[in-house]
């Protein structure tokens, strides 16, 4: 009898998947219990670059220590039609995970839950932009401002709301300020610190999150977006004053970047002449 060459023979024996299913949970656990402790008030390194992407207006892409990596593009100002003939400006903002961004079987692409998810990030990321942006320079017009995650490693929307300012100073809109994000979290337990700009282990423990949006040179909060339970209020205003401090504290790094994306395109301009 001639042998169907179309069908893949499986093996003898198999075994169910459910056996192997506690084994990524064990092994993350693993990587819980031998992370090393940090300080809470730490910031982990950053590296960030304005001028990235030659398709867009603006762009900025920015790398937390923990493994967080966002890219953003902004695009405008561009004629709004009839969406925007009263009024001032308009921002959209457009938050997006890649598929491969998530750890594991946390977030499923294309699920109800994911697409959910990124509307309310970007939400939250216009929140904390438009106090930043002088829309009222751009009547009847339109600013868009893209954000892609391409690595979820912990505070992930407050990395997307330094790239997005970045990426929209960068593309030449008119603002009163950089946005900055800084994100914390903390844990169950009475004496738990809040911890700055956590990883995403820390996140997956916290009992408590806060995300915090300063203009630091105006000194003033453009969002405060958080949530959780088991936390007095003196501990969430002992939280904020440690956020905008991290917000103060990253400030020049952004500054300096921009700066750099400035010099490299007087640069080119100047060899192009």
């Amino acid at each position: 009898m001639p042998l169907d060459h179309r069908r893949v023979r499986g093996p003898e024996e198999s075994q169910p998947p459910e056996l192997w299913g506690g084994t990524r949970k064990d092994e993350e656990e693993e990587e819980d219990e031998d992370e090393a402790p940090r300080d809470p008030c730490a910031l982990r390194p950053l590296f960030v670059r304005a001028g990235l992407l030659s398709q867009a207006e603006g762009s900025a892409y920015l790398e937390l220590g923990g493994g967080t990596k966002v890219l953003c593009a902004a695009w405008g100002p561009r004629e709004a039609g009839e969406l925007g003939a009263t009024g001032g400006g308009q921002l959209l903002c457009e938050f997006r995970r890649a598929p491969f961004a998530g750890r594991g079987a946390r977030w499923r692409p294309g699920t109800a839950t994911e697409r959910e998810a990124e509307r309310e990030a970007a939400a939250a990321l216009r929140e904390a932009l438009e106090p930043a942006v002088r829309l009222s320079r751009y009547p009847r017009a339109r600013l868009a401002v893209s954000a892609l995650l391409l690595q979820d490693g912990g505070s992930a929307l407050a990395a997307a709301i330094s790239a997005a300012a970045l990426a929209l100073a960068d593309a030449g809109v008119e603002m009163y300020d950089l946005a900055v994000g800084c994100a914390l979290c903390r844990s169950s337990g009475p004496a738990a610190p809040w911890m700055l700009q956590p990883a995403e282990p820390e996140e997956r423990r916290a009992v408590a999150r806060l995300t915090v949006a300063l203009l630091p040179a105006l000194n003033q909060v453009s969002a405060v977006l958080g949530g959780g339970q088991g936390s007095p209020p003196d501990t969430w205003a002992q939280a904020l004053r440690l956020g905008i401090d991290g917000c103060h504290r990253l400030y020049p790094v952004l500054r300096q970047s921009l700066l750099r994306a400035a010099r490299r395109r007087d640069a080119a301009a100047a060899t192009t002449a």
